[in-house]
């Protein structure tokens, strides 16, 4: 039985296990999918050696980035991004690759709409990164925003209506708004959104963020992040299997 899996801390509420687990079911495969809650990166290269079946990984917060370092290979997008999501593993050699950007790609396309020129994309993690990498190969400019200031980072502060009204696409590609903090979102002048923004929230859990709520409220087209969680998941699989 071929052996798949999900690293992360902490992983409660897993969409990899429940999905994985009922493709597994619906396409009779001779497979399983298991958690594996690290506390720390230095844990991986022991799940890899007690579980010689482990055919591919996913991987999510906080070990994106933290995860490269023990890759042996990294397609040119995790080169590229600095952010992993996928790992093939063949004989304990693990190939990253980042499928967050084929999914999130698939999942804009069905919404954005030629206005969605400029881009704020809100948080600066391993998901922002892959976020800003489909954006620069779709041609969107974009403005990368967080807590704090950094070199081609602005801060939420620095948000205004003039801001909002000059990029009509918003990415929240933050935690804010994840179950359990459900009463979180991102600190934005939400009455500058109009009908013609577009707001897209990596998170899928609630389905309906109050980030989403705010630019319902204005009129504004919403997206959350669970098509995107699917393509990903999907486009792991045919890696995991090519």
């Amino acid at each position: 039985m071929k052996l798949y899996g999900l690293i992360g801390y902490p992983l409660g509420h897993s969409f990899s296990k429940k999905y994985f687990t009922e493709k597994f079911e619906k396409e009779s495969l001779d497979c399983r999918f298991e958690n594996f809650p690290i506390e720390h990166i230095e844990l991986l290269p022991g799940i890899i050696a007690r579980h010689p079946l482990l055919q591919g990984l996913c991987v999510t917060i906080p070990y994106k980035e933290k995860i490269i370092p023990y890759l042996h290979h990294a397609s040119d997008e995790v080169q590229k991004i600095k952010a992993c999501n996928s790992v093939l593993i063949r004989n304990g050699v693990m190939k990253g690759f980042n499928t967050d950007t084929i999914g999130f790609e698939e999942s804009l396309l069905k919404q954005l709409r030629p206005a969605h020129t400029r881009a704020l994309i809100l948080g600066t993690g391993g998901a922002s990164k892959a976020v800003a990498y489909v954006l620069h190969k779709l041609g969107i400019d974009y403005q990368m925003v967080s807590r704090h200031a950094s070199p081609g980072v602005i801060t939420y502060d620095d948000v205004n209506d003039k801001t909002v009204a000059e990029h009509l696409l918003i990415i929240n590609a933050s935690p804010a708004g994840t179950f359990p903090a459900t009463n979180t979102f991102p600190p934005l002048p939400y009455h500058a959104i109009t009908p013609s923004h577009f707001l897209f929230d990596l998170v899928y859990n609630p389905s309906k963020t109050i980030f989403l709520q705010k630019a319902e409220e204005q009129g504004a087209a919403i997206q959350n992040g669970y098509d995107m969680l699917i393509g990903q998941a999907e486009a792991s699989w045919r890696l995991w299997n090519e």
